[in-house]
């Protein structure tokens, strides 16, 4: 590897590792915002959204030009898809942080509705989850990125269970049903937050060892199902 490729790949990791600082911050804001029924945090979650779009588009734009300039093989091309693809994912988790910011603006016209406690505990787990997948890809640790992907499946059933409460309170009450759909549309939103994370700790068993792992998780279930 040149000198050049390896000063221009550091480069790139660097300002993904920058985007990912900013979008925790605002997974972290959002669900405050939601909890808290914080307009002002809800506010500077979506006014920090074109900050995240131009910050992925300038690395999108540098991984091209890496590509260009030095057409680089095997383990330093994975390395720039892998950021790449993680810079994307990154991008899409930051719009959903900007969702779950305008449902929390939706519910202060609904201060006493509920919170479930396990749409908390999800929301946590989500962030926790992409935290260490990207704590992942900066140590290489493929061992910490199957974690995080076994970590999805539970997730998944905090947001069922999410759901079966909030079903509760709309057929309990007719009144309920408009602020449980916006805690609805908030779960689904953390929910896929953790899917993403679960792409980033698969992008980072891809660099590492050329293996996609994408949709692995899947085929081995429905093998054991069978």
């Amino acid at each position: 590897m040149s000198k050049h490729l390896q000063r221009d790949l550091e480069h790139i990791e660097r300002e993904l590792l920058a985007l990912s600082a900013q979008v925790e911050e605002m997974i972290a804001l959002a669900c405050n915002a939601l909890t808290e029924q914080r307009l002002d945090i809800a506010v500077q979650v979506i006014d920090g959204d074109q900050r995240v779009d131009e910050h992925e588009v300038l690395i999108e734009e540098e991984c091209l030009k890496i590509l260009a300039l030095h057409q680089p093989v095997a383990v330093d091309l994975r390395r720039t898809t892998a950021v790449l693809k993680i810079n994307n994912d990154l991008e899409r988790i930051g719009d959903l942080a900007v969702n779950i910011a305008e449902r929390a603006e939706q519910m202060r016209t609904y201060p006493t509705f509920p919170i479930p406690d396990k749409l908390l505990e999800m929301a946590e787990e989500a962030r926790s989850m992409l935290a260490d997948s990207l704590d992942s890809f900066v140590r290489l640790d493929v061992h910490a990125a199957r974690g995080v992907c076994r970590r999805d499946d539970a997730v998944d059933l905090l947001n069922a269970e999410v759901i079966s409460e909030l079903r509760e309170h709309m057929h309990r009450d007719g009144n309920q049903i408009e602020p449980a759909l916006y805690l609805f549309s908030a779960s689904r939103h953390i929910e896929r937050i953790a899917d993403l994370a679960t792409n980033i700790a698969e992008d980072v068993i891809y660099l590492v060892e050329g293996e996609i792992a994408r949709h692995r998780h899947d085929r081995m279930v429905n093998v054991a199902k069978n």
